[in-house]
């Protein structure tokens, strides 16, 4: 055997007992990011964003090692002109609401703080490892100058409790307090 292989762990693969608790556990997430889509009507996520292409929920298995599961509102990408809310539960790492903001799109960055958002600084916006991991991120106004060129990602995490139906109004109340944040368009 290569020494990069290790041996395969068939006490892990035949534990049904966890597979099925952790393949329930996948699929109370999906009702959760499901339940929170089906609150916000297509034509709301216009309202708020004429450009908006609707909401998505996507799904993987291996984001850095972990499974992951998101929903996407919105869904515009433009570095420009884009705007995303995502919601992104990433097992071991925990439940984040995220706001990708094309360069010419913006919110109040004082509202985005008092609602406990902290603006990522990172290269891409995708690189979830910096931001959750590695914590590259502003957490307070203090002493940063917010004039930051290109796209901005805005993240917060939601700390979640056993109870899915408090889940389930803990997050839905957040996406609607976005939804009511002026957006600032620039051409």
């Amino acid at each position: 055997m290569s020494e990069h292989q290790q041996e395969l762990d068939l006490r892990l693969w035949m534990d049904q007992s966890l597979i099925r608790r952790q393949n329930q556990l996948k699929n109370q997430f999906i009702q959760l990011l499901e339940a929170v889509g089906n609150s916000v009507s297509n034509q709301e996520l216009s309202s708020f964003f004429e450009q908006s292409k609707g909401k998505k929920i996507s799904k993987g298995n291996d984001l850095l090692g972990f499974p992951y599961q998101v929903l996407d509102l919105v869904r515009v990408f433009d570095y420009q002109s884009g705007l995303n809310i995502r919601l992104l539960n990433w097992f071991g790492n925990g439940f984040f609401v995220l706001i990708f903001l094309g360069e010419k799109v913006g919110l109040n960055f004082e509202t985005l703080y008092k609602s406990g958002f902290s603006l990522g600084m990172v290269e891409d916006p995708w690189d979830f490892g910096a931001l959750i991991i590695e914590n590259q991120v502003i957490s307070s106004l203090e002493n940063h100058s917010l004039n930051q060129k290109g796209f901005k990602i805005w993240i917060k995490k939601i700390n979640l409790e056993s109870n899915p139906e408090v889940n389930r109004q803990l997050v839905q109340n957040e996406v609607k307090k976005i939804l009511k944040m002026d957006l600032n368009l620039s051409d």
